[in-house]
């Protein structure tokens, strides 16, 4: 029950970002209406239901794991594309003086503040939470022993780190105490360097990219633990096609309804973490 809270969690949350800067926010410009202007893409609804049916549902539809390999190794390339980025744009922006000193330590100042840093501890451990992918990479291995597995393990954490750091640090140089849960959404306004608007789209265009394509790896996950909690005892998944179309029907239609119901990430961190 845990890992399915957090898997279908981390998808919403996921949805809820593919929303927020495609299609703009209360307090932030989506990439549609930067390119467009005011239209029907302004509807975060919208925009995710096109998402789900015309990108996420093709690849959730995928019945192996090691068929998602390309499309994760690609999502893993567009994540460090996106820490580049943010962190060249941070350098120069350093370099030229144009960044204030941020605040170094947590405010405690009110009770809100205690309470917020308090739900950042459960984000900090979910953004770890990988195990329940651990099998079947592992049985889909090429050449799998153990030590092999060990060596994934420790460079794809390794990987996570750097990726968490670079983006926690550059997005706290860039924008300081106006950092959104959502540090893309921060990327709608001039950075005050040069090509400031092709870099803006660059980053938020290709994390959106990186969401899309790492979402069927988590709902793959998701997916088979529903199904062992539901179906316990009969034949594998795999061997049910009508069961494994079904399971991802119903499962990307309440994911659906949770990202269009939860008013942020932030909201929805609390729980899944």
């Amino acid at each position: 029950i845990c890992i399915i809270v957090n898997n279908a969690g981390v998808l919403v949350v996921y949805l809820i970002i593919m929303g927020d800067v495609m299609s703009g926010s209360a307090h932030h410009v989506g990439v549609f209406d930067q390119w467009l202007g005011i239209g029907l893409w302004d509807q975060r609804m919208l925009v995710i239901l096109v998402v789900v049916v015309l990108f996420l549902a093709p690849l959730c539809v995928l019945e192996r794991i090691e068929s998602l390999s390309l499309t994760s190794a690609a999502s893993v390339a567009l994540a460090v594309v996106f820490v580049v980025v943010a962190c060249v744009i941070a350098f120069f922006k350093l370099v030229e003086g144009k960044i204030e000193t941020p605040r170094m330590g947590p405010d405690f100042g009110s009770k809100k503040a205690i309470l917020d840093l308090l739900v950042v501890i459960p984000i900090m451990t979910n953004a770890y939470v990988c195990h329940f992918n651990v099998q079947p990479i592992y049985n889909e291995l090429e050449g799998r022993t153990p030590q092999k597995m060990n060596r994934v393990g420790r460079i794809t954490t390794a990987v996570c780190i750097v990726v968490y750091a670079f983006t926690a640090i550059s997005g706290y140089l860039l924008f300081g105490q106006d950092t959104e849960s959502d540090v893309l959404t921060n990327f709608d306004k001039d950075l005050g360097i040069r090509f400031s608007s092709a870099l803006n789209y660059i980053v938020r265009v290709g994390y959106i990219l990186h969401l899309v394509l790492v979402f069927p790896v988590v709902h793959f996950s998701l997916r088979q633990t529903v199904d062992a909690l539901i179906f316990e005892g009969s034949a594998p998944l795999l061997e049910s096609r009508k069961r494994s179309l079904g399971l991802t029907a119903v499962l990307l239609v309440l994911i659906y309804f949770g990202s269009t119901m939860i008013p942020n990430i932030w909201t929805a961190f609390k729980f899944t973490g």
